[in-house]
């Protein structure tokens, strides 16, 4: 697992930039209703997504949440006086609270089920009766674009998928949420590269390799043997899924 106070002044350069932050706020306001007044951003990292959607809607007052401190200082900086720190899974806010809950690349960062039922159990609980939360689901399977770089990781270790659409439409649906719509958005600037994969690799990006172990240094020769080592493969496509409280 990646640890987010040390990549957070480097995260949005590494990571698609404004291109994809402004790809994923458009998808994301797609499906929160014009009407919603307070939006959380739950797991908002540097706020580069944040700051798009309070942008986009001059009458929506947007709060960004995150756990990491180095995180909440960038997202601080973008939106001034409207990020917190706190783990999402413990929620800082009053039931009923928030209008809309987004929680964009959050639910496959939860290290059990258990713990990404709390993420949403805690969505749920501070969003008002017919509010909306809209969350990425699947986000593993999007980067698998069927490149080179997918077949050797094929076969790494596999691990939990927390953030299953299926998986998370049971977590919500716990707690009254109902399915209301799917949006889909380009991660521009993130198609891999082998050099980039092998970089990735190593700063602990694919948890059931850990950087310093001889399986990982065995899938680092693996890629560095594939051609265009520099050459980007095709960006991966993220899919939104919106859920709306009815109790």
């Amino acid at each position: 697992m990646l640890d987010y106070d040390e990549e957070a002044e480097r995260y949005d350069a590494l990571r698609g930039g404004e291109p994809r932050a402004a790809a994923a706020a458009e998808a994301v306001l797609d499906l929160v209703p014009p009407r919603a007044r307070e939006l959380l951003d739950a797991g908002c990292g540097t706020g580069i997504v944040t700051r798009r959607l309070a942008a986009a809607r001059a009458g929506t007052r947007v709060t960004g949440v995150d756990r990491s401190a180095a995180m909440a200082r960038q997202a601080a900086t973008r939106l001034p006086g409207a990020v917190v720190r706190a783990d999402s899974r413990r929620l800082p806010f009053a039931d009923e609270r928030f209008d809309a809950v987004t929680g964009v690349w959050l639910l496959h960062l939860a290290p059990s089920a258990a713990d990404a039922r709390a993420l949403v159990a805690e969505c749920a609980r501070v969003l008002w009766p017919g509010g909306v939360f809209v969350a990425t689901v699947d986000k593993a399977a999007s980067h698998n674009v069927g490149s080179d770089i997918d077949a050797v990781l094929a076969a790494r270790p596999g691990s939990l998928v927390n953030d299953a659409a299926e998986r998370v439409a049971e977590y919500a649906a716990a707690h009254g949420l109902n399915r209301a719509g799917q949006a889909r958005f380009t991660g521009c600037g993130q198609g891999r590269s082998p050099r980039r994969t092998i970089a990735d690799l190593r700063r602990g990006w694919f948890v059931t390799l850990p950087p310093e172990s001889a399986l990982a240094a065995a899938f680092a020769d693996r890629l560095a043997a594939l051609p265009d080592r520099d050459r980007p493969r095709p960006d991966p496509v993220f899919t939104l899924h919106a859920f709306r409280k009815t109790r």
